[in-house]
């Protein structure tokens, strides 16, 4: 997918200000060394000028590894106002001191915390970025109920248990947040929201295209997409498979992800859930 016409080079002064308070979401999307979108949390995620983003790193994780291999990334600012900035950017260096170092761990969130603070500090150029728009949330809420009634018409699919029990609740219920994430033609990751998508069966995700409907039709028939689902009470999970196109389902329009691998981010233990993995004897101590 080329860059829209209107993609901004830039962040305004504006754009800059509404990235800086803690309570907002931020998503960045990294790509593994196989080639395939991670998505992860990332409130940290701000600007340092018009034209550089900066995050900190307090726990290790799979994005960390993957920028450092593999430096195009994707992301997404949403604020407490619910609006939201997209856009792709380019990792150039990391460092365990300075201004931006200084200004993360002063944050209360960290500057209070007994037990870990930022300790790196990653920075990225500005690729391209959407600019500032609200989250339709109107159209958010109607593209809910007709993925609702999609899923009543969708099948059970294979029957295969990928998405157990705790998933399938995590993504149904209606005011979590959810967001689907492709690898573009140019190697960067896109992201966009679904907070509509919801499971169909134990194997699948539903979300009616009817809501960043020129977005979604941009992702490639059968392309790897990961989809991350997070609760407001930060309980996350992360979820991937091939994207089957966008097809009418009870007469809906709908994009459909066939789910292979899903991954728990919650700490204290990160870890894969599908397939599961198998136990290797321990035979050194």
């Amino acid at each position: 997918m080329k860059a829209p016409s209107n993609a901004l080079k830039t962040f305004s002064e504006q754009d800059i200000e509404s990235f800086k308070p803690e309570m907002k979401i931020g998503l960045l999307a990294t790509v593994t060394e196989e080639g395939l979108p991670h998505l992860t949390l990332i409130s940290t995620l701000q600007a340092s000028s018009p034209t550089e983003l900066f995050w900190g790193q307090f726990s290790e994780g799979r994005s960390k590894i993957n920028i450092r291999k593999n430096p195009k990334a994707g992301f997404m600012i949403m604020t407490l106002d619910k609006d939201v900035w997209r856009g792709k950017a380019t990792f150039t260096r990391s460092a365990k001191t300075g201004k931006e170092f200084d200004i993360l761990n002063e944050t209360p969130m960290f500057r209070y915390n007994a037990y870990f603070g930022i300790h790196t500090v990653y920075y990225m150029d500005l690729l391209e970025q959407s600019g500032k728009s609200p989250l339709p949330m109107g159209q958010v809420i109607q593209a809910a109920i007709k993925t609702m009634v999609a899923k009543t018409l969708a099948g059970k699919g294979s029957g295969r248990e990928v998405l157990n029990l705790f998933t399938r609740k995590l993504l149904d219920k209606l005011d979590n947040l959810k967001f689907v994430a492709y690898i573009d033609s140019d190697g960067y990751p896109v992201i966009i929201p679904v907070i509509q998508a919801q499971s169909a069966g134990t194997d699948r995700v539903i979300f009616s295209s009817s809501v960043y409907s020129e977005a979604l039709k941009a992702i490639p028939k059968d392309a790897t997409a990961a989809l991350f689902c997070m609760s407001f009470e930060m309980q996350t999970v992360l979820l991937r498979g091939a994207f089957k196109g966008i097809h009418s389902i009870g007469g809906f329009e709908c994009g459909e992800l066939a789910v292979d691998w899903v991954y728990s981010p919650m700490p204290p233990k990160m870890e894969q859930i599908y397939p599961l993995k198998k136990l290797e004897k321990v035979t050194s101590f």
